[in-house]
């Protein structure tokens, strides 16, 4: 029995040991990566903290010295010149202080902003069923407040540690020159106060883990009741937001103050333990006194001494406190950045110039299994050809366009884009040759220029003018205080929802892509506002492959081809003119659904019927 227990705790210790070799071995490789470029800041830092350490240590050396020579009658001069050493050597301390507080500040910010960036770059990597499963709030907490918590841990904690456990040897071996006595009591108060900090620190960091976790949720709930403000608003759900928010922060209370607890009985242990090393040193350096066998200024040494390892120490478990937040901060960080895309760039291959056939070979696709919303979908659309897609909400035309530039890859059969597998294209270079209109535009806090080339300055303003001119935009252009670079979006000038799409055309005809997905584009738009954008959307379609999704029956007018699309399967496929000339089409049935709805009503009568809808085509 006792050599199952002692083979199970030998066991256990192994474990501890491998689980902390792991630990040091991940914090090993982000110092690496992040902090090697400022290797020539990380020297001067610990410049700056070795003379801060000669400061700490030189101090008490010249005090002791000034009470033993005043008490002994020393002479002025030496006492002044003591005095006045002293005083300078506390304004250096001040001024590296100063120094340090600074560099070690920028190099924390570099650090932590580059492993922003990656983590950023690494979100643009990651395909839309991650972005669906995890709130924009929830991933900005874990992108800048995740971070935030490491950047003590990039610019000090190395320097830190390792500097003030050299002071903390270095007084140890002064105070054993001293007495060895008082080493010793202060030396085994020391050791019990780093395994008792390594101890709470191991078993606090699970509950450090929760808290950043609990954040999470909570920004998530914030940015998600935010986005929704107004429907919040206008049903009156108010009351129920504020109790659901009181709910999370509850829980965010709980563990907070869960993993708080663990900090103050890190810092109670540290604390209480040197006040006994404090008590056990005064004791001996007392009895010392009485005996003869240390001068006053010896004393004073020995106290200043002592407060000088109570100083590091704390420091330390400053930084292990951190750390423990750090070490949660970090678990989350290494989670997003091991989770692997679903998507894998090709190989390689290229596309085709000019515009490109969509082909749909027996296509089936699911967001979660058992429950299909594509089902064995095959169709060709030919290079320059517009196709309409139609059908009841919750069909699968949304997921069809987004399949094309690889936001999802279908669960069976094949896509091609000019006859290529874009699974065997970089996926950069499948979407560069695709643009995406939908009825959400995202206007950016920018100016107009940067609204419409997503901030590439290698854009000439002209081929900018150009555009908009075409789009039906000049005048408006013309209009504003200062042109292109007129500050748009939340706080400036604001744009109409006419304009908005347009500009969203804009965007896209800037990047001259060979395929043009226009998902319900118009579908918020009223009708004098839809006429200004369906110019735009002509002009836009001219000379590509076309993919346009409508509810409204008007945009078809562009239309080559329709396919109806219903439950993930495609019901019916073909010229636009024809099936709308055939009776018992469903397209057919639709054009006469939408005029029966209009019919009595002073709306735009170009929807109304099929022949109308043909005339459309004829005039553009």
């Amino acid at each position: 029995m006792h050599q199952i227990s002692a083979t199970n705790t030998a066991l256990t210790t192994s474990s501890d040991l491998q689980r902390r070799l792991r630990a040091l071995s991940r914090y090993g490789r982000l110092l690496t990566r992040y902090l090697r470029p400022e290797w020539p800041r990380m020297a001067l830092l610990a410049v700056i903290l070795a003379g801060m350490i000669a400061v700490d240590v030189t101090t008490p050396l010249l005090a002791a010295r000034f009470l033993d020579q005043a008490t002994s009658g020393g002479a002025v001069r030496a006492l002044i010149v003591l005095a006045l050493a002293t005083m300078a050597i506390a304004l250096v301390g001040q001024g590296l202080g100063v120094a340090e507080t600074y560099v070690a500040e920028y190099v924390g910010w570099v650090a932590t902003n580059a492993l922003r960036a990656d983590l950023l770059a690494h979100l643009f990597r990651l395909d839309a069923t991650f972005h669906t499963a995890h709130t924009p709030g929830e991933l900005i907490e874990r992108v800048d407040g995740d971070v935030a918590t490491l950047a003590r841990f990039f610019s000090r904690f190395v320097v830190y540690v390792l500097g003030n456990a050299l002071l903390m040897l270095g007084v140890l071996a002064l105070l054993f020159g001293v007495n060895w006595r008082i080493g010793l009591a202060l030396g085994a108060f020391v050791a019990l106060a780093a395994l008792a900090m390594l101890r709470i620190r191991a078993v606090a960091t699970p509950a450090w883990a929760g808290e950043r976790q609990a954040s999470a949720e909570f920004y998530g709930f914030v940015g998600e009741y935010l986005a929704g403000l107004e429907d919040i608003r206008s049903s009156g759900a108010g009351a129920f937001v504020l109790r659901r928010c009181a709910e999370v922060m509850r829980v965010w209370l709980a563990v907070t103050r869960r993993a708080a607890m663990w900090g103050y009985g890190l810092a109670a242990t540290s604390q209480g333990l040197f006040a006994l090393g404090t008590a056990a040193a005064f004791a001996i350096s007392a009895a010392l006194f009485t005996s003869g066998a240390l001068t006053i200024g010896t004393v004073y040494l020995v106290f200043q001494y002592t407060e000088m390892l109570r100083q590091p120490a704390e420091k330390i478990r400053h930084e292990l406190q951190d750390l423990q937040k750090a070490d949660a901060s970090l678990g989350r960080v290494e989670a997003l950045l091991a989770t692997t895309p679903r998507l894998s760039d090709g190989p390689g291959a290229a596309l085709p110039p000019g515009p490109l056939s969509v082909a749909l070979d027996h296509v089936s696709f699911a967001y979660a299994a058992h429950a299909p919303v594509l089902r064995d979908v095959s169709v060709r659309v030919e290079p320059g050809r517009v196709l309409g897609i139609v059908g009841p909400t919750g069909g699968g035309k949304t997921t069809l366009t987004r399949l094309l530039p690889r936001f999802y890859d279908p669960s069976s059969g094949v896509v091609r884009l000019g006859g290529v597998d874009p699974r065997m294209v970089a996926i950069s270079g499948v979407r560069a040759r695709i643009g995406l209109v939908t009825q959400e535009v995202r206007i950016l806090d920018a100016s107009v220029r940067d609204n419409l080339t997503l901030f590439d300055d290698t854009v000439p303003d002209d081929r900018i003018r150009a555009v908009l001119e075409t789009l039906g935009l000049g005048d408006w252009l013309r209009a504003l205080p200062h042109g292109l670079d007129t500050q748009v979006g939340h706080g400036a000038a604001g744009l109409s929802a006419g304009q908005a799409q347009v500009l969203a055309c804009a965007r896209v005809f800037l990047r001259d892509p060979a395929i043009v997905i226009l998902d319900e584009a118009s579908a918020r738009l009223d009708p004098a506002t839809e006429r200004l954008v369906h110019t735009a959307l002509g002009r836009l379609l001219e000379g590509r492959t076309g993919i346009v999704i409508a509810h409204r029956l008007a945009t078809l007018a562009y239309a080559d081809d329709i396919l109806v699309l219903e439950d993930g399967q495609v019901r019916e496929h073909g010229p636009r003119l024809s099936l709308a000339a055939d009776p018992a089409s469903r397209f057919a049935a639709l054009l006469r659904a939408a005029a029966a709805d209009v019919a009595g009503q002073d709306a735009d009568v170009d929807e109304i019927t099929d022949q109308q809808v043909a005339a459309r085509e004829v005039t553009l």
